[in-house]
């Protein structure tokens, strides 16, 4: 896959360290993996995305929220979404309130077991999640992130670069694969 890697809001300045770009779906799942401790955090652009297949973009966040095993912090208005879907995520709070507590090196977690290792975000808009993504970046600097959503952003660990829906929906299916694949693995030995 080789696509564009620049901000999609042009007139911001990232700095000198850029994102990784996420050519690869395995890349994600390698990530997901070797991570101790992960969170999702979900804005309500998901639920306004509009899939191929009819679908909306929430339905295969919450796949992908099953296959890795990971928590899920619903932004905005979205709990109800996720609930009338029978999906009931790890929290709901504003995506700032996220953003600060998951550079606060004293917070505990959702389950207070502790610090977050790895967080990746999707459907928060994109100059909200430059912001968070940049006071992560420079605050909370034992935090790996990864933005799962299609725009490149330059302020996470890893990005994917600028996707248009069907290579990114074909993505997130590729990962979502990949996580299942894995953990039919780990119950066979």
């Amino acid at each position: 896959m080789s696509l564009i890697a620049e901000p999609w809001q042009r007139a911001e300045v990232p700095g000198t360290r850029k994102a990784m770009v996420i050519n690869k779906p395995e890349v994600v799942v390698a990530m997901i993996k070797r991570a101790k401790r992960s969170i999702l955090v979900v804005g309500h652009q998901v639920v306004e995305t509009e899939l191929n297949d009819g679908g909306k973009a929430i339905d295969r966040i919450i796949e992908l929220a099953k296959a890795a095993g990971i928590p899920v912090v619903a932004t905005a208005h979205i709990i109800k979404e996720f609930l009338s879907r029978g999906f009931k995520p790890a929290s709901w709070m504003s995506a700032m309130e996220i953003g600060s507590r998951l550079q606060d090196v004293e917070w505990d977690g959702l389950d207070g077991k502790g610090a977050y290792d790895l967080a990746l975000f999707v459907g928060i808009p994109y100059y909200m999640e430059w912001v968070m993504l940049t006071g992560l970046k420079n605050f909370a600097q034992n935090l790996k992130t990864i933005s799962l959503d299609r725009f490149y952003q330059p302020h996470a660990n890893w990005s994917f670069p600028n996707l248009p829906i069907p290579k990114w929906d074909e993505q997130l299916k590729l990962i979502i694969n990949l996580l299942k694949e894995e953990r039919r693995e780990e119950g066979a030995t």
